[in-house]
C-alpha cells in the first residue's frame, strides 16, 4: 500500500469522525432547544402569594405553604379602557395552570348571508337591525377599519366575488360592509346597493396582534380588490395600526383567563364508558374530541370538561371542569353553575373537589374567587369588552 493510499484512508478516517462528531452536536443542540421549548414552570393560581409571578417555579424546588386558590386581579390598579396610555401593561390577570383551553365556538344560526364565514363569533339574535349587524362585523374598537371609495353604487352581486378573495390575513378575520342607499350601514349582501364600503381587519386574537407582514399583505392585497371593483381604498398609517394593535393585545393576553376545578375519584378509577353516561345524564355534551361542554341554552357554552386521558384511554380518576372567564357573561353565572355542577358529580360519581395538589377545595376558597371573577368582570366592562359579548368571542374564542 502506498504512502498516498494511506493518506487517503487517513483523510477518510477524519471526514468519517467529523461527520460523526458534527451529527452528535447537532442531536445535542436540538434536543436542548426542545427541552427549552417544552420545559416550563407556570405559575399556579393555586400557589400564588401574589408577591411574584416565579412562585410557582419555587414551589417545585422547595416546601411551600399552601394557599387556597385566587384569581390575580393585581393589587395595585385596575386595567385603564384601551384608549388610555398604551404603554400602561394590562397583565394583571393570572391565567390557571389547569387543563389545556379548547373553548367551543358557539353555534346556531346567522343573518344574513354575506361574505360567508366571516360572520361574529357569535351569532346575534333573529331580527337584529343591520346596523348592528355592520357594527358587530367592522367594530372601530378591535378592527382596523380601512374605507374602499368609489363613484356612483355597487350591487352586492359585483362586490361579493372580489370581496371572497379576501378574507384573512395570518389569523385575523377581515369582514366588510357597506353604506346601503336605505342610509345604513349593513352587511354586504345579494341584491344590496351601496355608495360605500368598509372593510375591517382585526387587530388581534388570542395569540397574536396584527404585525407588519399582515399588515403589509392586507394592502397589497385589498388594493388588489379594490382595483376589481373600481375602488380606492384609504389605508391607514402602519405605525398607528400597529400601536392599536399592540395595546389591544395586550388587553387579550392580560384578561386570557381560565378557571378549573378539579375531581378526583374517592375510589377506583371511572371506567370511560361509565362515565359518559354519567356526564350526559348531568347535561353534558359530548364533542368530536372526546371533550365535554355544558350548554348555556342559548347556543353558547358554559363551561367544558376534560376527563384528562387520551381519547382510547379505558379509565380516568380525575376529571378538569374549565371556565374559559371571558367567554361567558356575568349574568350566566359560568363558574357559579360549574361549582354548582362540580358539587353534583361528586354526588353522582363519589368523588372530591381538590385543587392541583389534591387538596380539598373547600367553600370559603371558592367564593373567594367568584368575588374576584366579580372584580374581573368589571375591569372588561370598564374596557367596553364586556365578557361574553360579540367583541370578547371575536377576540378569545
Amino acid at each position: 500500500m502506498t504512502d498516498f493510499q494511506m493518506s487517503l484512508i487517513a483523510a477518510a478516517g477524519v471526514f468519517v469522525g467529523g461527520v460523526v462528531v458534527y451529527n452528535k452536536w447537532q442531536e445535542y443542540r436540538a434536543r436542548k432547544s426542545v427541552e427549552r421549548a417544552f420545559t416550563s414552570e407556570h405559575d399556579d393560581v393555586l400557589m400564588r402569594s401574589g408577591d411574584s409571578p416565579l412562585e410557582g417555579a419555587a414551589a417545585e424546588r422547595g416546601p411551600v405553604e399552601r394557599q387556597e386558590p385566587v384569581l390575580d386581579l393585581g393589587a395595585e390598579t385596575p386595567l385603564a379602557p384601551l384608549d388610555l396610555d398604551p404603554g400602561v401593561p394590562h397583565d394583571s390577570i393570572a391565567p390557571v395552570a389547569a387543563a389545556p383551553v379548547e373553548p367551543a365556538p358557539a353555534s346556531g344560526p346567522r343573518t344574513p348571508t354575506t361574505i360567508a364565514s366571516l360572520a361574529p363569533a357569535t351569532p346575534l339574535p333573529e331580527g337584529t337591525p343591520p346596523a348592528e349587524l355592520a357594527e358587530s362585523l367592522v367594530d372601530p374598537l378591535i378592527d382596523c377599519i380601512i374605507p374602499l371609495n368609489f363613484e356612483g353604487a355597487l350591487r352586492g352581486d359585483k362586490i361579493l366575488p372580489a370581496l371572497s378573495k379576501l378574507r384573512r390575513v395570518g389569523n385575523k378575520p377581515i369582514h366588510y360592509v357597506g353604506f346601503a342607499v336605505s342610509g345604513d350601514w349593513e352587511p354586504i349582501v345579494h341584491g344590496g346597493v351601496y355608495t360605500k364600503l368598509q372593510a375591517g381587519v382585526q387587530m388581534a386574537t388570542r395569540t397574536t396582534a396584527l404585525n407588519e407582514i399582515e399588515y403589509s399583505e392586507l394592502v397589497t392585497r385589498l388594493r388588489a380588490v379594490a382595483d376589481e371593483i373600481g375602488a380606492e381604498p384609504e389605508v391607514p398609517d402602519m405605525i398607528e395600526v400597529m400601536s392599536e394593535a399592540r395595546t389591544l393585545h395586550r388587553f387579550v393576553a392580560g384578561h386570557d383567563a381560565q378557571l378549573g376545578v378539579n375531581l378526583a375519584a374517592n375510589g377506583a378509577p371511572w371506567a370511560i364508558s361509565t362515565l359518559i353516561q354519567a356526564l350526559e345524564k348531568q347535561g353534558f355534551d359530548v364533542r368530536p374530541d372526546g371533550k365535554f361542554s355544558m350548554p348555556d341554552g342559548q347556543g353558547g357554552v358554559l363551561f367544558t370538561l376534560s376527563t384528562n386521558v387520551t381519547l382510547g384511554a379505558d379509565t380516568t380518576n380525575r376529571l378538569t371542569l374549565l371556565l374559559d372567564v371571558p367567554c361567558v357573561a356575568p349574568s350566566r353565572d359560568g363558574f357559579g353553575a360549574m361549582v354548582k355542577c362540580a358539587k353534583e358529580l361528586t354526588q353522582r360519581l363519589d368523588a372530591t373537589i381538590v385543587d392541583d395538589f389534591e387538596q380539598p377545595l373547600l367553600d370559603p376558597a371558592l367564593e373567594e374567587i367568584k368575588g374576584q371573577v366579580a372584580e374581573f368582570y368589571e375591569e372588561m366592562d370598564a374596557s367596553d369588552i364586556p365578557a361574553g359579548s360579540t367583541r370578547a368571542l371575536r377576540l378569545f374564542v
